[in-house]
């Protein structure tokens, strides 16, 4: 999701890291973690094997918090736009939190449990984040599980290795989560993921983690896969990276988002920004994020200007690059309203040289979760 480079000296570890390693993981900063982007198969491998079998995920970066109190859905609400109090226990919801202009701050997944919230928030954006947590909600106490690990194993045969430790695993829908034993390991399962495909996150004891993920890779349809796979399978998918197609200068409109905030939050507003969005949602933007469908074969890469028939700037790209699955360039940006339409003929400025494109609706790829 978010991405950022920090000092080799300074980066922290997963409990996967030596795993990582062993396995020929091309290691690199991100998010302040040391992350593999690629094993020795490569991108377009790891890629294609999460579209076909079982790619293991290390997501271990990731903040995992625990929120508790008398009402903490309610509580929450105060700082997202989502529908939490709504919101079933077992379930979970994407939303994001905002800040007084209606910007976001980060995105963020929430799961209501039976006595607790079990937020996952973005490795960059997690101290942030507990801080945040901590003023807003006064009322809850907000816990940060540095000692749980994260992994997200995805792909249509991804739910079908996870029933070999425990059937219960295949009976969740997507969106769902629940405690159960994998094996040896008490786990709280959700099925989700960040790939367009089927498939579970799964968080468990950080000292368990390394013999969870061998006996993963253990089974034939498992792969590991690393940053740059990732990258390629939620873009396809047309999932936002925070800090590149969301930020602080975006709003939950301009991104598309506007699914993710219910009738009843529309109009009660509530949290920061909310008189903004509601303004947003009656009047509409002035820009809005698209899908880019480059022609040819050169890839348009985030901050590539986007430029309408008549040669004038419209817009820009925040997330690029080449989309294994639909073999070609793909990309998301944001251009004016007037030129979002499906079909519009755009320019992309690469190297200097206008190359011809199309916006096109998004995802890139048929998004293949499990229903009920």
């Amino acid at each position: 999701m978010a991405s950022t480079g920090a000092p080799t000296e300074d980066l922290k570890f997963t409990p996967l890291n030596a795993l990582h390693k062993e396995l020929g993981g091309k290691m690199v900063p991100f998010a302040g973690y040391e992350m593999p982007v690629q094993y020795p198969a490569g991108i377009m491998a790891e890629h294609k094997h999460t579209r076909t079998a079982a790619g293991l995920f290390d997501v271990s970066h990731m903040g995992q918090v625990l929120i508790t109190g008398v009402d903490p859905a309610k509580s929450l609400e105060r700082l997202v736009p989502g529908d939490l109090v709504a919101l079933e226990v077992g379930r979970m919801r994407y939303t994001v939190f905002t800040n007084d202009q209606g910007g976001i701050l980060d995105d963020l997944m929430v799961n209501k449990r039976a006595n607790d919230l079990f937020v996952i928030v973005n490795a960059a954006c997690k101290e942030q984040d507990i801080a945040l947590l901590k003023a807003g909600l006064p009322d809850c106490q907000v816990e940060y599980l540095a000692d749980r690990a994260l992994l997200a194993l995805q792909g249509p045969q991804a739910v079908a290795v996870l029933a070999r430790l425990n059937p219960a695993v295949s009976e969740l829908q997507f969106g769902q989560g629940a405690e159960m034993q994998l094996g040896p390991h008490a786990c709280f399962v959700t099925r989700s993921g960040y790939t367009g495909e089927d498939g579970c996150e799964i968080s468990l004891a950080a000292s368990e983690a390394e013999a969870f993920a061998r006996w993963l890779l253990a089974q034939p349809e498992v792969k590991p896969i690393g940053l740059g796979a990732r990258d390629s399978l939620r873009l396809e998918a047309g999932l936002c990276l925070y800090g590149h197609d969301i930020d602080t200068g975006t709003t939950p409109i301009e991104a598309g988002l506007a699914w993710t905030i219910s009738k009843r939050r529309r109009a009660e507003g509530g949290y920061p920004g909310a008189a903004i969005v509601q303004q947003q949602l009656a009047g509409g933007v002035a820009r809005k994020r698209v899908g880019i469908q480059p022609e040819g074969r050169a890839p348009a890469r985030e901050g590539t200007e986007i430029l309408d028939s008549a040669g004038r700037k419209i817009g820009i790209v925040t997330s690029g690059g080449f989309g294994p699955s639909v073999d070609a360039p793909v990309a998301m940006g944001y251009v004016e309203t007037a030129h979002a339409t499906a079909g519009t003929a755009i320019a992309l400025l690469v190297r200097g040289k206008p190359l011809p494109a199309k916006i096109v609706t998004l995802p890139f790829i048929t998004k293949r979760y499990a229903k009920a």
